[in-house]
């Protein structure tokens, strides 16, 4: 039996795609690395030829690999081949659910008034987004994905010395908060290119490895550039976490790239001691509204906290939490919700 015809029989058996561990692993690294930039007081210099400022690989890095990963999943669970044509209208309600969903999540945690940026909002709008492109041919999705790349940092530039809320609240919620829309549906859309390959294969692995590593070096090394135009360095040569430039958005791809090579790559030899980081990945909206909520009863509204040693007893308890979770329940319980949320809309829709 091909790897093909094994996620057509688990998809026919339980009406969802197989988990891939690698990409579990990799999201789990993903959460507890915007974790550290909430709660390490872990300062935000990145510089890749200085290892002793490698720790603010927290900031942005993380946030940018979880937009890299949602493609992933979006992509395996309409994946060419396991979803008939016939079925890709439900396909559609049921993201529709979804997204709005972890979008009412996400301003629950607002609500909270963390000085946390929530990326669940954001992430939600990004389901909406995607769902005209679920049937797009990798190639339209590379393209796009290109010119989101050349043209979004551009715009964010232009838009950057504007006083606040000249947009209005929905374009300065897409455009100028911390997570631009521009940036995170790049992400997605490759994401979602990508997850079309053989993941299976240890060739794909090294592959994502080896271009992420040369899209990280080549990135950094651009930056040190000189450039004298404040316009030309906001738009291509600024590193800043989410600063959405060229070169920032190029090197997060080549982070994201690298870890999910070798999430895969290690998932297979080392899948028994990777359990649990990859229970924790198995439920992102379950472990990201934990931990924020967690944050907000330590710190109270506005408060903050910088301590690592708050980062890891909390990376423990949510991988213990996470993989008892897994093992008696397997799904997450607002990936559950998410998920009866879909079907909910896609039967609705269905009964007019």
């Amino acid at each position: 039996m091909t790897s093909d015809d094994a996620l057509s029989a688990w998809w026919r058996m339980f009406g969802r795609p197989p988990r891939v561990m690698g990409l579990d692993v990799a999201r789990a690294f993903a959460i507890v690395g915007m974790m550290g930039a909430h709660a390490a007081g872990i300062d935000e210099s990145f510089a890749l030829a200085d290892p002793s400022s490698w720790a603010g690989i927290v900031h942005g890095y993380p946030s940018l690999l979880f937009a890299l990963l949602a493609g992933f999943s979006v992509s395996l669970m309409t994946r060419l081949g396991q979803v008939a044509d016939e079925d890709i209208a439900a396909v559609r309600l049921r993201m529709l659910g979804r997204g709005i969903t972890i979008f009412a999540i996400g301003v629950f945690l607002e609500l909270l008034s963390t000085p946390i940026a929530i990326i669940l909002t954001l992430y939600g709008v990004l389901y909406l987004a995607l769902i005209p492109m679920l049937r797009w041919r990798s190639s339209w999705l590379v393209l796009l994905a290109v010119a989101l790349g050349l043209l979004g940092p551009l715009l964010l530039a232009v838009l950057a010395p504007l006083p606040e809320d000249t947009l209005g609240p929905v374009l300065e919620f897409l455009l100028r908060g911390s997570y631009p829309i521009t940036v995170w549906l790049f992400f997605a859309l490759i994401g979602m290119a990508l997850a079309r390959l053989p993941l299976q294969r240890a060739v794909t692995a090294l592959w994502f490895t080896a271009a992420g590593a040369a899209l990280l070096v080549s990135a950094h090394a651009l930056a040190a550039l000189p450039t004298g135009d404040r316009m030309l360095s906001a738009a291509v040569f600024d590193l800043e976490p989410h600063s959405g430039s060229m070169l920032e958005i190029l090197a997060a791809l080549g982070m994201g790239s690298l870890v999910i090579g070798l999430c895969l790559l290690l998932a297979r030899p080392l899948r028994w001691p990777l359990l649990p980081i990859a229970a924790l990945g198995s439920m992102p909206l379950s472990a990201y509204t934990a931990h924020v909520v967690s944050y907000f009863v330590m710190a109270g509204p506005d408060g903050r906290l910088a301590s690592m040693d708050i980062l890891l007893l909390s990376t423990v308890i949510l991988l213990v939490m996470t993989t008892a979770w897994s093992i008696l329940w397997r799904r997450g319980p607002l990936e559950t919700l998410a998920a009866r949320a879909g079907d909910a809309v896609a039967v609705l829709a269905n009964r007019r």
